[in-house]
């Protein structure tokens, strides 16, 4: 941030706290947040010292992301529901502070890289605790259910969630012009297989490894709500231990965090609903087209100039991975 910006955050932030002697102590950007960006802000106030996030839009955002008001009432939903957010603070939908609507939460600690808590078997308190913890979560967000006046911007919930889902991703790959003959093949394998409807529910659209801060007690926080929409919950379920967001550590299949059955398990119990485990396996094919669309969609912003960055460019380059994972799932069945 220039020192402009930080002036004009300032006199919001004041006005918005009520707090007229409020002196923003430090600002620094955050690692991650490939569509989002995240800076912390370090608050003087009231004779106290607060730790916060501000979030913010990157230059290009991909279309399928949610604004910052609509993901800044999802953590209050989300908050009030008993999930593990950061509280949400204050909302700014005025571009000319900073350049772009923003929100400002409170700071959580813990650890969110995926290739690092995969390797941390004392996270949560081991590997089977953290996967329950995991499966509570989900379970909170998935009580969250239509009709919402407060969440009325997620539209109408789609009739048939799994077709939805299939018509919007070819649509996404038709947009993008290119060509992939392997995500076509596998979508018209999922459309042949798709499960029948659920009673929809708000699913997070990117719970994983990565979005999830973790500490030794366990979940921290959960983030990055952008995607969130009405859907099956099992789509959740098959995106945490879809393969490609196991960074590495294969054999533990919820996140590379934990065992699924310890998933399943918390997951009914906080529900009372029981998980049906070939539905959660269709939506994990659907999670390696997804995310292989995502990646195509992330270079194509490098590619287009619209936002230079080493890192979208190089998520490009794991699509053939995943579509080669997409040819393993279908030859097993």
């Amino acid at each position: 941030m220039t020192e402009e910006r930080d002036t004009r955050l300032r006199d919001w932030l004041a006005a918005a706290t009520g707090e007229l002697d409020l002196r923003i102590a430090g600002v620094s950007r955050l690692s991650g947040g490939a569509i989002q960006q995240n800076w912390a802000l370090e608050v003087e106030c009231g004779g106290n010292l607060h730790r916060w996030v501000l979030r913010t839009d990157s230059p290009a955002v991909l279309a399928v992301s949610l604004p910052r008001a609509a993901e800044f009432a999802l953590l209050r939903a989300a908050h009030d529901a008993g999930v593990t957010v950061p509280q949400p603070l204050f909302l700014c939908e005025d571009p000319d502070i900073i350049g772009a609507p923003f929100f400002v939460m409170r700071r959580v600690e813990g650890q969110a890289q995926g290739h690092r808590v995969v390797k941390d078997a004392t996270l949560g308190g081991g590997r089977a605790a953290l996967a329950a913890a995991l499966g509570t979560e989900l379970a909170r967000i998935h009580r969250i259910r239509p009709p919402r006046e407060d969440l009325a911007f997620l539209g109408d919930p789609p009739a048939d969630a799994a077709l939805a889902a299939i018509a919007a991703m070819r649509a996404r790959l038709d947009a993008a012009g290119t060509p992939r003959p392997v995500l076509e093949w596998g979508l018209r394998a999922a459309e042949l297989s798709a499960p029948p409807p659920v009673p929809p529910v708000l699913v997070h659209n990117d719970f994983r490894t990565g979005n999830l801060m973790l500490d030794a007690s366990g979940v921290t926080a959960v983030l990055d709500w952008e995607f969130a929409a009405w859907g099956d919950g099992h789509a959740d379920l098959g995106w945490l231990c879809a393969k490609c967001w196991r960074f590495g550590n294969i054999g533990q299949e919820a996140g590379g965090l934990g065992p699924r059955a310890a998933l399943y398990a918390a997951y009914e119990a906080e529900s009372g609903a029981p998980v049906e485990d070939a539905r959660v396996r269709w939506w994990e094919l659907m999670a390696h087209i997804r995310w292989a669309v995502i990646a195509a969609d992330q270079a194509a912003r490098h590619i287009s100039g619209q936002e230079r960055s080493l890192e979208l460019a190089l998520t490009g380059h794991i699509v053939p991975e995943l579509e080669w994972e997409i040819l393993n799932m279908l030859e097993e069945g």
